[in-house]
């Protein structure tokens, strides 16, 4: 599989208190199936869907027990030193210096000036997602932020992304881009909207065969239902939480209503 581009999502993965309970959940919910436990990298356990690598779960590190679980979205880079760099000096945070991952590649985790935490890969043996788009996989991510300008400058100056802003919308939206392709988007967290004890995060969208479906199978197995499902033009979707916590979005791409709303390049 070829190394993605720098910026591109590759790779998305979750630590919980109750790792059993994760699988058993998700494995409902989106199909998965998972591999043995790595006990060289603290239980590392890798996700698959119809037999191709979508994800990952893990036990909760020392000392991170009282946290919520949480997915993390991983970006590509060709240099995972360069990109702390640009992420130091574009007003962000490095939580985990670059940190080689065996021969599988190197990684940093981050955080951008509103909060919202992201991983960094640099591909070694383990290029990311086997599979994507597809029941069970990533399909795609959105950072919500409360402090929309702030990402909207820190994101491309870390990777380079082209910006557009969404006209046909009721909420302050913007796309990045590479190579005027959509590659993440960027929601603004209104207070009327989310409430001032949800932080910012990174919400990760998982395909699903049949939206509503997916819900009914969560919210039974214990998920909450925070908002949907709902009709776009890119498909039926819905924001889910799982019952450690962890924030996370399923969409039926089959499903579309209505036409692709307009876009203006954000200068």
């Amino acid at each position: 599989m070829a190394v993605r581009a720098e910026g591109m999502p590759c790779w998305a993965d979750a630590m919980f208190r109750d790792v059993d309970a994760a699988k058993r959940f998700y494995g409902d919910v989106l199909g998965w199936t998972f591999a043995e436990p790595d006990t060289r990298f603290g239980n590392y356990t890798q996700a698959y869907a119809d037999g191709k690598a979508v994800a990952a779960v893990s036990p909760t590190m020392p000392g991170m027990e009282g946290g919520e679980a949480a997915w993390c979205l991983y970006l590509a880079s060709p240099d995972a030193a360069a990109t702390a760099q640009r992420v130091r000096a574009g007003g962000g945070e490095v939580i985990i210096e670059p940190m080689e991952v065996g021969d599988f590649g190197s990684m940093v985790l981050a955080r951008d000036p509103g909060g919202v935490v992201f991983g960094v890969w640099q591909a070694g043996t383990h290029h990311g997602f086997e599979a994507a788009g597809v029941p069970g996989a990533y399909c795609w991510a959105e950072v919500f932020t409360r402090q929309p300008a702030k990402a909207d400058a820190f994101f491309p100056g870390v990777f380079r992304y082209g910006v557009k802003h969404i006209e046909d919308s009721s909420y302050d939206f913007n796309v990045f881009t590479l190579d005027d392709e959509p590659v993440l988007g960027r929601m603004h967290m209104t207070e009327d909207v989310f409430p001032p004890s949800v932080p910012a995060y990174l919400n990760v969208y998982f395909t699903v065969p049949d939206c509503d479906a997916a819900v009914a199978r969560a919210t039974e197995r214990g998920g909450t239902l925070q908002f949907g499902p709902m009709d776009t033009p890119f498909g039926r979707f819905a924001a889910l939480g799982d019952p450690q916590g962890a924030q996370f979005s399923v969409i039926d791409v089959t499903t579309t209503t209505g036409g692709m709303p307009r876009t203006t390049d954000v200068v």
